[in-house]
């Protein structure tokens, strides 16, 4: 028997890469062969989950989500760059961990895709997880090429808190970004604005309060009309699209540079050749941090599953919800998670976490009730 070890990140414990080599290590102890292949969806992560597929890291030093240099890397191969904001300004950017829900930006991601460019790809990949601001996208922007003025044509910083000061958007000195496809990878829906928005959905998980809440709300409404009076008519259009609201409004600035946003999951599938791979293996082992309600809408282990049918996939997790009949819904044919194994918080425990992922890697490994499959000879590339 033959095992693909396909899994996501397990958020705040363990990297993609670092979940696959500890349940590989209980598979190669049961005597059971198998190869790992890291994924992302489109979050933290893809940067490294892309390196682990071959290819290229390269680093970059850029602003973090507060303004202080930060250090960060892009991946570049086959035509295609990987950049995330994450690694560049995300969450883990913010200096000592202190929320800045008004004042953090986007500039470093801006940054990271202008080195990018210099590599020439055609494609480039933008993965929004981990976002720590709620700038509309102006410090991107800000670092392409373009300039926000007030009404007195003062020239304004990228951030939320000047959002609502943004009267008029210069892109004469724009990156030249022809022939270069721009996706978003994600599974982020939401528009901009509104109750389903950047700022009322996700500023509270930023760090802002109601009131700050309402700042950012109204600011992205002024930010959309200072665009649609600078020559973009269509920017209300593109406010409203879905996953314009990703990574605090990082995605209508994404859309206004004309990308297009896909599913994380299956981007990533197809970009790692996840179906004409798969054709060599039995059994499939995938999984992430927590297998819920939400698994089931897009998430990397669901997606990974459907693709893989007939071949019998595996689901690992720090914590499971569902019940038995749920995850088979998902086409898991068994779920093993961490917590039926201690009664430890294993969140935050990377130590911990391996030592169980190893130790269920050999129970999967043992498992006489893992069945062959028929080789699938179709194959879908992207």
């Amino acid at each position: 028997m033959r095992v693909l070890i396909a899994p996501d990140k397990f958020k705040g414990s363990l990297t993609a890469a670092e979940v696959a080599e500890h349940v590989a290590r209980g598979l190669a102890a049961a005597g059971v062969r198998s190869r790992e292949m890291p994924l992302a969806d489109g979050g933290d992560g893809s940067v490294d989950a892309a390196v682990a597929a071959g290819f290229t890291p390269h680093p970059v030093t850029v602003a973090g989500a507060g303004g202080t240099p930060v250090s960060g890397r892009i991946a570049v191969g086959g035509g295609t760059a990987v950049v995330e904001i994450a690694n560049t300004c995300g969450l883990a950017t913010l200096p000592s961990g202190r929320p800045l829900p008004l004042d953090a930006s986007s500039l470093g991601m801006g940054q990271a895709i202008a080195q990018a460019l210099r590599h020439r790809p055609r494609r480039l990949v933008l993965a929004l997880g981990g976002s720590a601001s709620t700038d509309g996208g102006m410090g991107l922007l800000a670092a392409l090429g373009y300039t926000f003025a007030d009404v007195r044509g003062t020239r304004l910083r990228a951030c939320g808190r000047n959002l609502g000061r943004v009267h008029s958007v210069d892109a004469s000195r724009v990156a030249r970004l022809d022939g270069v496809e721009i996706v978003v990878a994600g599974d982020v829906t939401n528009p901009l604005l509104g109750p389903d928005g950047a700022a009322a959905v996700y500023g509270p998980q930023k760090g802002a309060t109601p009131a700050e809440v309402a700042v950012l709300e109204a600011g992205l409404a002024t930010l959309v009309r200072a665009f649609a009076r600078s020559g973009y008519p269509d920017a209300p259009a593109l406010a409203a699209a879905p996953g314009a609201g990703s990574a605090g409004g990082v995605g209508f600035a994404a859309l206004l540079l004309g990308a297009t946003v896909v599913s994380g999951a299956e981007f990533f599938l197809d970009l790692f050749e996840f179906d004409r791979q798969l054709a060599d293996f039995d059994l499939v082992v995938t999984g992430e941090g927590s297998i819920d309600e939400q698994t089931a809408n897009g998430k990397l282990p669901a997606v990974l599953a459907r693709r893989a049918e007939p071949v019998p996939v595996v689901a690992v997790a720090g914590r499971s919800t569902l019940y038995a009949e749920q995850w088979r819904a998902a086409g898991f044919s068994a779920v093993y998670a961490l917590g039926d194994y201690t009664d430890l918080d294993t969140a935050r425990n990377p130590e911990l976490t391996g030592q169980l992922l190893t130790r269920i890697g050999r129970k999967i490994g043992s498992s006489a009730a893992a069945p062959r499959s028929p080789r699938r000879t179709a194959a879908r590339t992207c």
